[in-house]
């Protein structure tokens, strides 16, 4: 059951944050609102997008080695509350409607939970079948990564 749950968050925050791109395979029919930031805040989101993306693969590396408190730290420093100013929410909160900065929030307030909830949770690393699926999404992040590291649409 926590083992579903962890996936799902993962899994849930991924496609979140992919759908917030402008790298959607249906971009002539995309109907999301169009946030127009200054140029040097926008290339600012989308570095804190990718940072995002890296830091739920090395995450999703730990888990995989059955290092569950590492996992927790990277969430927090860097998807959890704690990493708000790190990523300078309150000068790119200024610039968003406000839904869209209260889904950031709780983006956030989720990695945080997820902290609690992992630390809490009795995950054996010598469970050759939950390494196997946390080995697996990594690999699927890897290509994440590496694709939006190399790449964007204009």
């Amino acid at each position: 059951m926590r083992l579903s749950r962890t996936i799902t968050f993962g899994l849930c925050l991924m496609i979140t944050l992919w759908g917030l791109s402008p790298n959607s395979a249906i971009a002539n029919e995309d109907s999301r609102e169009m946030v127009k930031l200054p140029p040097m805040m926008q290339e600012h989101m989308l570095a804190n997008m990718r940072d995002h993306l890296v830091a739920l693969n090395e995450i999703l590396g730990e888990l995989a080695e059955g290092k569950v408190d590492a996992a927790v730290i990277i969430a927090e420093k860097r998807l959890g509350m704690s990493s708000m100013s790190l990523h300078g929410a309150e000068h790119l909160g200024m610039f968003m409607p406000k839904a869209m900065g209260e889904i950031g929030t709780e983006m956030h307030h989720a990695a945080s939970r997820f902290v609690i909830i992992a630390r809490d949770a009795e995950l054996d690393p010598g469970i050759q079948s939950q390494r196997k699926v946390y080995k697996a999404l990594q690999e699927i992040t890897d290509n994440c990564n590496a694709c939006h590291q190399a790449y964007r649409i204009r």
